[in-house]
């Protein structure tokens, strides 16, 4: 089967396995692990950032994220098809006791004006605009991101408005790699930001929370709250680190391989429209006549695993272990559908 369904699919490399399985270990829970505490030292480092915490998953990166950001009733701005709305299990209101602000966004990248028009008055009868959450890449917007110059401004209206700023970075290296920008300006705009290295970078499990001395030590605190706290994760870490040194810049592979999918799709009958292929997420609308549960069985017949995105909607999504064979495998057998 070609597997397509995420990019958290991926296996460790030959040589990842390699620095996994020679990593220097100790107890993280006691900070005593010196691979995890090199891993967080650097992800800071590159974000131009105080400190940083390895956890889990992503979803526990943004939920802690959000939690040291925010008091109980306060209120979220982010858009409709968030993450951290639509996919973590409504964490966000049992773990912070938050509500939303839920706005549409340019296939979800949230504007300026959008955000100052949606800021509660000051009034008690609504709950206080606390949080703005930006994801990059957008996951439901077929993997767009944002430009530098509108998350400054975001940023600014931010910090003259009393509200924090959290980043959703599951992606954030497809995003770094499309627009050269520098890591470090997104370290000057957020308050906490969540990278996930389980996705396109390849590792197998991990995602890092970057943010102040102070949010990173209550975070530890919301981590042994969450069940979070590991003991000889370092053997993760260096996949991790691995990862980093390793397997940026190839996201350019990945981006060009999905590019070349969506180019197949536009020329296919069954497809009604493809959204603008911008990193390695494709998402295309069926034609009228097709839904996708009866796409789905089609696609998985013919050898090719997908993940449905609505009543006539499909993601494919790129990644490190689908190489160029499987390429052309892929578009061999969407032409030959019926």
């Amino acid at each position: 089967m070609i597997d397509l369904r995420s990019d958290t699919l991926t296996k460790p490399t030959p040589a990842m396995l390699d620095a996994m399985m020679s990593a220097e270990v100790g107890d993280d829970v006691f900070g005593e692990d010196p691979t995890i505490n090199t891993l967080e030292r650097k992800c800071a480092e590159l974000f131009g950032m105080d400190a940083a915490i390895y956890c889990p998953s992503g979803t526990m990166t943004n939920q802690i994220g959000i939690r040291v950001l925010s008091n109980p009733y306060e209120e979220v701005i982010c858009y409709e098809g968030a993450h951290i709305y639509k996919y973590e299990g409504g964490g966000v209101a049992g773990n912070s006791g938050l509500s939303f602000k839920l706005l549409k966004g340019d296939r979800g990248r949230l504007s300026l004006d959008e955000i100052m028009g949606s800021i509660n008055p000051d009034d008690v009868h609504f709950p206080k605009s606390a949080i703005i959450e930006l994801e990059n890449t957008v996951n439901k917007g077929g993997g767009c991101f944002y430009k530098m110059e509108d998350i400054k401004s975001i940023s600014e209206f931010g910090r003259k408005n009393d509200l924090k700023l959290h980043l959703d970075g599951a992606r954030l290296f497809n995003a770094l790699v499309e627009t050269g920008d520098d890591p470090k300006a997104y370290g000057q705009c957020f308050d906490t930001i969540s990278i996930c290295l389980s996705k396109g970078l390849g590792a197998p499990v991990g995602s890092v929370l970057l943010g102040s001395q102070a949010y990173i030590k209550q975070a530890r605190r919301v981590r042994k709250h969450f069940g979070g706290g590991m003991r000889q994760a370092g053997y993760l870490a260096a996949a991790c680190i691995y990862a980093l040194d390793h397997h940026v810049e190839r996201l350019k592979e990945d981006h060009a391989r999905a590019k070349t999918v969506g180019d197949a799709l536009e020329e296919l009958s069954f497809v009604e429209s493809v959204l603008p292929v911008d990193t390695n997420i494709v998402i295309f609308k069926l034609a009228v006549n097709r839904t996708s549960d009866e796409f789905m069985n089609r696609l998985e017949e013919a050898g090719i695993k997908a993940v449905p995105f609505g009543p006539k909607e499909i993601r494919f999504v790129t990644h490190l272990d689908f190489d160029d064979d499987m390429l052309e495998e892929t578009i061999s057998i969407l032409k030959h559908l019926k």
